[in-house]
Parts: C-alpha cells; sequence; structure tokens
C-alpha cells in the first residue's frame, strides 16, 4: 500500500483539490445545501478558517487556515465527506471493494493538499479558487459563478467585481489591481 506523506504542520494554511468518484456528476452542486450543512458540521466540532473556496458540478477546491496547535486536516475531510455522503439517497455505483468495506461510491478516497509557504503561494492559490469556473468554461466571469468565495472578497473590498474580467479580457489571475 502506497505511504502518502501530508505536509503537518500545526495552524497551517492549506489548499485542498477533493473530486466526486465519478467526475460527470454534479452532485456537489445539485446538492450544495447539503455540503454547506457538512462543512458546518464539521467546522462546530474542529473549527478551521475558509481562506478561499469554489464547488464545482463534481470537484471542489478550497483554502483552509487550522488553528494554532492543529494539523488534522484529514479528520476533517472524513467528517465532511461522511456528512454529505449520508445526506443523499443510495444508489450510486460502488465497486465490490467498496461495497466490501461499507463505503459509499460518492468521492474519491484520496484528496490532494498543498501547504501553503508564503503570501504569494497564498494569493497564486485563491487566484486559482476564483478562477476556476472560468478554467472550466462554466461561465465566462468569474463573478457569474454562485459556488464561491469571490463574492465575499468583493463584498469586503478586496476583489473588485470584474476581477479577472472575462474570457478575452487582459487582467488574469495573480495580476491583482
Amino acid at each position: 500500500m502506497p505511504n502518502y506523506r501530508r505536509a503537518l504542520v500545526p495552524g497551517g494554511t492549506y489548499f485542498f483539490t477533493v473530486n466526486l468518484l465519478e467526475r460527470n456528476r454534479r452532485l456537489l452542486i445539485e446538492h450544495i445545501d447539503q455540503l454547506r450543512t457538512a462543512f458546518a458540521q464539521a467546522r462546530a466540532t474542529r473549527p478551521f478558517d475558509v481562506v478561499a473556496a469554489v464547488v464545482m458540478p463534481d470537484h471542489l477546491h478550497c483554502i483552509w487556515q487550522l488553528p494554532p496547535g492543529d494539523a488534522d486536516n484529514a479528520v476533517r475531510w472524513k467528517s465532511i465527506k461522511a456528512a454529505f455522503s449520508m445526506s443523499l439517497p443510495r444508489g450510486e455505483r460502488r465497486s465490490a471493494r467498496r461495497m466490501e468495506k461499507g463505503e459509499r461510491g460518492i468521492w474519491q478516497r484520496r484528496y490532494w493538499e498543498h501547504l501553503i509557504r508564503d503570501d504569494r503561494d497564498l494569493a497564486m492559490h485563491v487566484d486559482y479558487v476564483h478562477f476556476n469556473p472560468v478554467k472550466h468554461h462554466h461561465v465566462a466571469r468569474v463573478e457569474d459563478w454562485p459556488y464561491s468565495t469571490f463574492h465575499q472578497y468583493v463584498r469586503s473590498g478586496t476583489l473588485p467585481s470584474d476581477w479577472a474580467g472575462a474570457a478575452d479580457d487582459t487582467i488574469r489571475p495573480g495580476e491583482r489591481n
């Protein structure tokens, strides 16, 4: 079995990509309220700050800041995935291995994690998160995607509503005003 090494830094800031098992499904946006509830339950039990997030139909990206002295993002993801999965009706395809282990067929088992190293790294990942719906051709402008913390950044005055513009404009992620 592979030995996956995770960078465990108490109080660290992490970028994550978490995927559905079946990448052609749209469960995350079709059941956005259940996903929000799963996040809220996890944060109530094991707090963390969401620095940036975007929910796509079949995957999500987010950046978390963990509390001082706490490096356990795995238990938080396990909680979010379990709560979301339990909120959905059964019926998805499951492999024999998943059935044997009593697992649902909703999420990929693993997730991508990157420890944010400095302010530049953080800014680049926040931009990546917010630009993702345009990258995947779901919308032409970042502001048109409703499932993103981009709107909080606009309300706080951190980013303008037309940040990154349309697909043919010149402002790009990483080129903040």
